[in-house]
């Protein structure tokens, strides 16, 4: 490969979202399905379920994928009521190689 060719391809704008989302969200696939959908759009971080009832989504990628998730955690799959979602921009660290279920709460 030519590093010129490398070297004159636009990066993609690296952000991160952390997000909260509250309701009837636990045993209901949620965490499970907001993987799947992170997966599908490229996306990378974590999800896991939280002693108070949420879970907590994290989530890096460019900038139309992550508010596809966005909206995804505000309904959510079958079977979840969302009430609300926090969310909360922050700077992407590149430290995450795949989006994986934490159990950790």
């Amino acid at each position: 490969m030519d590093w010129r060719t490398t070297a004159t391809k636009p990066r993609t704008y690296m952000r991160r979202l952390h997000m909260y989302v509250h309701g009837r969200v636990q045993g209901v696939f949620f965490r499970v399905s907001v993987q799947e959908r992170a997966t599908g759009l490229g996306l990378t971080g974590w999800t896991r379920n939280r002693r108070d009832g949420s879970v907590e989504v994290v989530a890096e990628g460019d900038t139309e994928a992550l508010q596809t998730l966005r909206s995804f955690c505000g309904q959510g799959p079958p079977g979840a009521f969302v009430r609300e979602v926090d969310v909360i921009d922050e700077i992407a660290t590149g430290e995450f190689f795949d989006f994986h279920l934490r159990s950790d709460a």
